[in-house]
C-alpha cells in the first residue's frame, strides 16, 4: 500500500498513560503545524492577560476548521513565525519540532512523539494552557469540516465524538505527498491521543489510506 512511503504512528491511552509507537524519524508537518500556531497564539494571549481578538478568533476558526492557509499565514506572522512557535513549543515540552523558515510554516519539522506531547497540552489536565484555552482549541478540532474528517477519525467508535487536524502537501522536488493526522478519538470505549505522519506517498489518497491502516494497526 505504501509504494515506498514512510509512515510513523504514536498512540497514547488517555486512561492508562501507556504509549505505543511504530516507526520514527522527523517529518514535514504540512498543516498539522496549525495546531502549534493555535497553541502558541493562546499561550501568548494568556501570558499577556488578554482574550483573543475577534480577528484572531476568526483566523483561528478558519485555520483549524477549514484548514485555511491564508488564516494560518496571518497568525504565523502574528506570533513571530518560527521563533514564536519554537518558544511556545519549548514551554509545552516539545524537543524535536523546528519551525519552518520565513513564511514556510508548512515546512516545520516534527515527530509523532512531539505531536503527542502537544496533544497532551490540549487534551490533558497538566498543561501550560488554561482550561478555557484548552477547551477552545479542542472545540475547533471537533468541528473540522466533513471532507477533512479522515485519518484519526476513521478508527473512532460509531457515534462517538472525535477531534482532529490533518495535513497534506505535495513536495515540489519529488511530486510525492506528505500526509499527516493528529487528534483524539474513542476506540473500544477508550480515549486515545493519536499522531500519524507520512511522506513519500504517490498521491494524497494513498497517503490517507496508509495513515488509516497504520493507526488501525496501532490500536488493534
Amino acid at each position: 500500500m505504501g509504494d515506498g512511503a514512510r509512515v510513523s504512528v504514536a498512540v497514547l491511552d488517555v486512561g492508562s498513560g501507556e504509549t505505543v509507537s511504530h516507526g520514527g524519524g522527523e517529518f514535514v508537518t504540512a498543516s498539522v503545524v496549525k495546531v502549534d500556531i493555535l497553541a502558541a497564539l493562546l499561550l501568548g494571549a494568556q501570558d499577556a492577560g488578554r482574550e483573543l481578538t475577534g480577528v484572531e478568533r476568526s483566523y483561528a476558526r478558519a485555520m483549524i476548521v477549514r484548514s485555511d492557509n491564508a488564516a494560518a499565514s496571518a497568525l504565523w506572522d502574528g506570533i513571530g513565525r518560527a521563533s514564536g512557535v519554537d518558544a511556545a513549543n519549548a514551554r509545552f515540552g516539545l524537543t524535536r519540532t523546528v519551525g519552518g523558515d520565513g513564511t514556510l510554516w508548512g515546512l516545520t519539522r516534527t515527530t509523532v512523539g512531539d505531536r503527542l506531547v502537544l496533544l497532551r497540552q490540549l487534551f490533558g489536565e497538566e498543561s501550560e494552557l488554561s482550561g478555557d484555552a484548552r477547551a477552545y482549541a479542542r472545540g475547533l478540532m471537533e468541528r473540522v469540516v466533513p471532507e477533512q474528517a479522515w485519518g484519526v477519525p476513521a478508527v473512532a467508535d460509531t457515534g462517538t465524538a472525535w477531534a482532529v487536524k490533518n495535513g497534506w502537501l505535495p513536495r515540489d522536488a519529488t511530486g510525492l505527498w506528505v500526509v499527516n493526522s493528529m487528534g483524539c478519538v474513542t476506540v473500544g470505549g477508550r480515549a486515545y491521543l493519536v499522531s500519524a505522519l507520512s511522506d513519500g506517498n504517490v498521491s494524497r489518497e494513498r497517503g490517507v489510506a496508509l495513515l488509516e491502516a497504520a493507526v488501525a494497526a496501532a490500536l488493534a
